[in-house]
């Protein structure tokens, strides 16, 4: 067992969760959004061409759509709107931009310059196409030849690094262009991936705008959670959550009665009602926030069945994810946190299938260092997501923390503190809270971002009853 799996089972061995009245403190929001400065996206763009001339690659073919434009908006500041978007990375000069007839003037805000070509097939569905080249005509141009070795970045990365998610009307012009003596391969890893990835490890510019979303969309779930009630439809409550207008990250989840089980699904005009299962996810560009529970003050408006949920499923829940964070550290192990969610959750009852936890940024979901005997080490910088879905299949439905939190040596901390000290003196209280009241000791490295960090309610009509470790 490692040191840091001893520490927190040592940690928390002697503790157990109970429910208790927890008065959730006010901690702040910010003022302004954070923005990130023009130069960290060339300095970003000069570490991805040193990775491609590591892997000896010509040319770099980033590929972006509504979905997954994260790695083109890491890099440029650009997302594309309605429209898909094309990035080729040279070795020197200003990257190419291919655009269709309605991004091409957006992408002229980008804070990296870029040259733009209108690439129409790139346009809606019998809009004009009548003033641009061909695909083949723009890859010639920008110096994709017979021979030459093209990395493709999409969205995965694949056992089979010929595969590729990337269109098939551009990977295939590449293949033809490269012909049998070039390599198109995927290179989205460059970006990715779990261990090193660019994207996995973040500035401080950048882990200060994780902070100002986290608040955006915890501080959202705290007032929908406060402000729900019997006799609200779905919709009446999603308006709760206050969206700003801020680029979701993922389509807003709430739902409230049997659709509750299901889990991803959008809100209806159902109205909700007392003893309902009841699940909200709220997740913009850098942050994510879900809770669940049920519609009730306490356990006696559920079926006599499951008037155990708290001491069944809650708890034992509560008790995982606090030895969970007690672990989490610079230089830890995925596999440890794995481990820990094993040991604790690994009947089938709970229903924990996928990772517990996993890296976050513009997108909720990067990679995940986080596995059955990962070998990846935390780094300073990472943001992750507290992630961690019982989804019991049963009545006793499920109970959820999904929050956000960064990792951050002694060397980031003082740089955090000195750039940020609003949101550093948030990230404190929040550790203060977490220890002092629920019990849940932090390492330094550790700072959460969200302002309900690890707030559980199980009965969302008496808010102020949440768990902690006694």
């Amino acid at each position: 067992m490692s040191p840091p799996e001893c520490a927190a089972r040592a940690l928390s061995s002697h503790r157990v969760a109970t429910l208790a009245n927890i008065d959730l403190p006010d901690f702040g929001m910010p003022e302004a959004m954070p923005v990130i400065p023009p130069a960290l996206y060339a300095a970003r763009l000069g570490r991805l061409r040193k990775r491609a001339e590591a892997q000896r690659y010509d040319r770099l073919v980033i590929y972006a759509d509504r979905e997954h434009s994260a790695n083109l908006a890491y890099l440029t500041g650009f997302d594309p709107r309605f429209e898909e978007a094309i990035l080729i990375v040279g070795p020197s000069g200003d990257p190419a931009l291919l655009v269709g007839n309605e991004c091409y003037g957006m992408a002229g805000a980008a804070p990296l310059p870029l040259r733009r070509h209108l690439f129409q097939d790139l346009s809606l569905p019998s809009q004009p196409r009548d003033r641009s080249r061909t695909l083949a005509e723009i890859l010639a141009a920008e110096g994709i030849a017979r021979g030459g070795r093209i990395g493709v970045v999409g969205w995965k990365t694949y056992a089979d690094r010929a595969m590729s998610d990337a269109p098939a009307f551009l990977v295939d012009e590449l293949r033809r262009i490269a012909g049998p003596t070039g390599a198109v391969e995927n290179a989205t890893g460059l970006l990715t991936d779990a261990a090193d990835g660019l994207r996995v490890t973040s500035e401080v510019e950048q882990l200060a705008y994780f902070e100002w979303a986290a608040c955006q969309t915890s501080q959202g779930v705290r007032n929908l959670v406060f402000g729900l009630r019997p006799g609200l439809t779905e919709a009446d409550a999603v308006r709760l959550l206050g969206w700003n207008g801020t680029p979701l990250s993922c389509h807003l989840m709430l739902t409230a009665g049997p659709r509750a089980r299901f889990g991803l699904l959008s809100p209806s005009d159902r109205t909700i009602q007392r003893g309902d299962p009841f699940t909200t996810a709220f997740g913009i560009w850098g942050a994510l926030n879900c809770r669940a529970g049920f519609v009730a003050e306490d356990a006696a408006a559920l079926p006599v069945a499951t008037r155990d949920y708290v001491e069944r499923l809650v708890a034992p829940y509560f008790e995982a994810v606090a030895e969970w964070y007690a672990a989490l550290r610079v230089g830890v192990a995925g596999g440890v946190l794995h481990e820990i969610i094993r040991r604790r959750l690994g009947d089938p009852f709970f229903g924990v299938v996928l990772n517990p936890g996993h890296q976050l940024h513009l997108d909720e979901w990067v990679n995940s260092p986080v596995g059955p005997g990962s070998k990846i080490a935390l780094r300073s910088g990472m943001a992750l997501q507290v992630d961690i879905i019982p989804a019991t299949g049963t009545d006793y439905f499920t109970t959820n923390i999904e929050d956000g939190v960064a990792l951050a040596d002694d060397s980031l901390r003082r740089e955090f503190a000195a750039k940020y000290p609003a949101a550093w003196q948030r990230t404190q209280k929040r550790r203060g809270f977490m220890a002092n009241v629920l019990g849940i000791e932090l390492h330094p490295d550790v700072l959460p971002f969200s302002n309900i960090p690890a707030w559980l309610p199980p009965f969302l009509l008496r808010p102020t009853a949440a768990m902690t470790l006694a």
